[in-house]
């Protein structure tokens, strides 16, 4: 039981500080943010891409942490370790410092701690 109760809080830490943190960036994004527009144009990325990137953190957090759906579930993780690995090689081949490649891996593992550590009411049936 006390197990249990360790594992359930430990999802919801990871989910807030990884997927839910998406929250901020999502709207940032979305909204073309002046650091985020600066980002892009350094990455060589159009500014469009953020507003795309934007709507789909804010979807992705959504499908998370609303009960059920544990498809839509996957799915979103799925997008956050996409757009988390792109980000991280986008830096790294933009030549950028290990700390800002770095930035979306620390992201990366929070995603990753709250995939394995969801409740079985958040999983594909049968896992």
């Amino acid at each position: 039981m006390k197990t249990n109760r360790i594992k359930t809080i430990a999802y919801w830490v990871t989910t807030l500080l990884g997927p839910a943190s998406f929250v901020i960036g999502g709207f940032l994004f979305f909204t073309h943010g002046e650091q985020q527009v600066e980002v892009m144009n350094h990455l060589g990325y159009p500014p469009y891409l953020l507003t795309i990137l934007g709507l789909w953190k804010l979807l992705g957090v959504i499908a998370i942490v609303i009960p059920r759906l544990p498809r839509l579930k996957e799915w979103a993780y799925a997008g956050f370790f996409f757009e988390l690995t792109g980000a991280a090689a986008s830096h790294a081949f933009s030549g950028d410092s290990l700390a800002l490649i770095s930035q979306p891996v620390v992201f990366l593992a929070l995603v990753i701690a709250s995939w394995a550590l969801r409740p079985p009411s958040r999983k594909l049936s049968g896992r």
